[in-house]
Formats: structure tokens, sequence, C-alpha cells
């Protein structure tokens, strides 16, 4: 994992006036944004062509605590639950976050590679990270998520298209099976899917095959 650099709300651009311009070096201006130190630069030539959809409560189960936010920024209180014990020093960033109620966090420009997928392969690639953008969404993998959430995400997969050349889209569990479960089988692939392929910029990603 790279060497962390110190969390900087410099790192954040300015909030552009135009709302019409929705990204600034690689962040979303719709979005609530908090810088993490947990990312780094993408190798030399790398192609940005995959969405990984994972999912997160913290402590597990427990919604709106922003435990998740603290924990992306490196300011969670790994004494403040003992869940987090297990995972006391852990340093991960998704690029962006969906609340239960549909709000959108950023937290790593989408030009750099965030520490979202760990050991991953897909389309025939290792590292996940080094080509990947990753949107973690609020919720227990297994269980169900909320019609905001698909709604944002939806919105959120939109504009990522506009700004990238995105080709794939696929879970956590399925780029690291066996080591990740999620979203899990309470995520409806199929309702994403049918949302997205209504728009001209989304409608070619390649999604991952359905269980038989």
């Amino acid at each position: 994992m790279p060497d962390s650099v110190p969390h900087d709300a410099s790192q954040l651009p300015e909030k552009s006036p135009d709302q019409s311009l929705e990204w600034a070096s690689g962040w979303y201006q719709p979005a609530q944004q908090l810088a993490s130190p947990n990312f780094g630069p993408r190798p030399d030539g790398a192609l940005i062509d995959l969405v990984v959809v994972h999912s997160i409560s913290l402590p597990p189960g427990q919604y709106g605590t922003g435990a998740v936010q603290q924990l992306f920024s490196n300011q969670l209180d790994w004494d403040a639950h003992p869940y987090y014990q297990g995972i006391r020093g852990l340093e991960v960033s998704s690029h962006f976050f969906i609340t239960r109620q549909g709000e959108i966090w950023q937290f790593v420009s989408c030009d750099d590679r965030a520490w979202h997928a760990g050991i991953s392969q897909w389309r025939g690639r290792d590292r996940c990270n080094d080509d990947s953008i990753g949107i973690e969404l609020e919720g227990l993998e297994g269980l169900s998520f909320e019609a905001p959430q698909y709604q944002a995400l939806q919105r959120l997969c939109q504009a990522i298209a506009a700004q990238y050349a995105i080709r794939y889209i696929a879970g956590h569990e399925h780029i690291a099976p066996g080591r990740k479960q999620d979203p899990g089988p309470g995520f409806d692939w199929a309702q994403l899917q049918q949302q997205l392929s209504a728009d001209n910029g989304t409608q070619v990603w390649e999604f991952p095959p359905r269980p038989a």
C-alpha cells in the first residue's frame, strides 16, 4: 500500500459557481467532498474503464453514523465500537459513498487511484484499483438497498460516463470472488442495468454475468 499523504482540505478544488461544470480535476462537483489520504497515482497509461460497486456500513448494519466518512478520511475512533478493533489501522477509501438517503460523498479524485478493491481481477486484468472507480453504497451485504441510492447511483454513473471512457461495471464480489461478497444478493443488478440502458453514455456498459 502506498505511503499515506497528510489529510489536507486544500486537496479539494473550489466549487465552481457554474453548476453545469460537473467535474473539476476528477472531482464530481455535486457531491459532498471530503479528501482522503488513502490514494495514489494511477500507473502510466492506465485505462479508467471499470466502475466497481461495493457496500459498507459501520458498525455493520448501522446506518447514518458518519463512521464510513471517518474511516475513509482516517479519522475513525478505533475505540468507539468493539467491531473497530478488527479493522484498526485500516487505510482504505473508495472514490464515492452513497448514503441510504441518496447523498453522494466523494473522497478521492477519479483521476487518482483510490484504495478500494484490494487483490482483484476483472476483464483479464489484475489490480483493479489501477484503472477503476469505486462506489460504496451504505448497506449490509446480502440485504436490500433504498430507492434513493439507486437513483443517485444512476445519476453518478451517467456523470462518470460523460467524463471517462467506462466500459465495464462489476461488484466487489465479482472482482474478488471468495474474498468479498459485497454488495451481495440484495443488490438489484437488473434494475441498475435497466436504469443505465436508457442513457447513451451507459447503455454500452458491460455488466457481470447473472447467476443461472
